[in-house]
C-alpha cells in the first residue's frame, strides 16, 4: 500500500477508507476533473483540496471537483471577512504536499477546515490521499471527524 502522510494518519485513527491509483496528467487544465474521469467517478463526487487564506489566516477547503469557491461563502465559513486563494509555494510549505496532490489529511500543519456541505450528502467521496496520481474513498462523515472540519456552504 501507499504511504503519505494522510494515509499513515487515517490509519492511525482507525478511519477505513479505500485507495485509488490513476494516471495523474500534469497537463491537465482541472486535476480533479481529469482524476474524475481517468476513475469513471462522478466529478461531484470527486473532491479537491484548495488551500485559502482568510483574513490571512490559512484555511482548507473540500469541494466537488466541478465546482469553483464563492470566496465569500468562504470567508463566511470561517467567520472571517475577506478570502483569497493560497500561493502555491505556501500551500506546498504549509501542507507538506505538492499541488495535483494536496489532501486535507495529514496535512504538516492543521488548519481550520471546512467540506461544501452539498458533498457531505453523499455515501461516499473521493479525496487526494497525498500524492499525485492517488485518490481516496472515505465516507463524508469519517473525513468530516478526522479532520476535525465543518460541514458549510462554500460554493458559487
Amino acid at each position: 500500500m501507499a504511504s503519505t502522510q494522510g494515509l499513515n494518519m487515517l490509519q492511525t485513527a482507525g478511519v477505513a477508507f479505500t485507495l485509488h491509483p490513476y494516471d495523474y496528467d500534469p497537463k491537465a487544465e482541472a486535476v480533479g476533473l481529469q482524476a474524475a474521469a481517468a476513475l469513471g467517478i462522478d466529478p461531484g463526487l470527486m473532491l479537491k483540496t484548495l488551500m485559502v487564506e482568510v483574513d490571512g489566516k490559512p484555511c482548507c477547503c473540500v469541494i466537488p471537483s466541478d465546482r469553483q469557491l464563492s470566496m465569500k461563502k468562504v470567508a463566511a465559513a470561517f467567520k472571517g471577512k475577506a478570502a483569497e486563494m493560497m500561493a502555491v509555494p505556501k500551500a506546498e510549505k504549509l501542507t507538506g504536499y505538492k499541488v495535483g496532490g494536496i489532501s486535507p489529511f495529514g496535512q504538516k500543519r492543521p488548519v481550520p477546515t471546512a467540506f461544501e456541505v452539498s458533498a457531505c450528502q453523499a455515501p461516499r467521496v473521493w479525496i487526494n490521499a497525498g500524492q499525485r496520481g492517488l485518490l481516496l474513498g472515505i465516507v463524508p462523515a469519517d473525513a468530516l471527524g478526522a479532520t476535525g472540519a465543518t460541514a458549510s456552504a462554500l460554493i458559487a
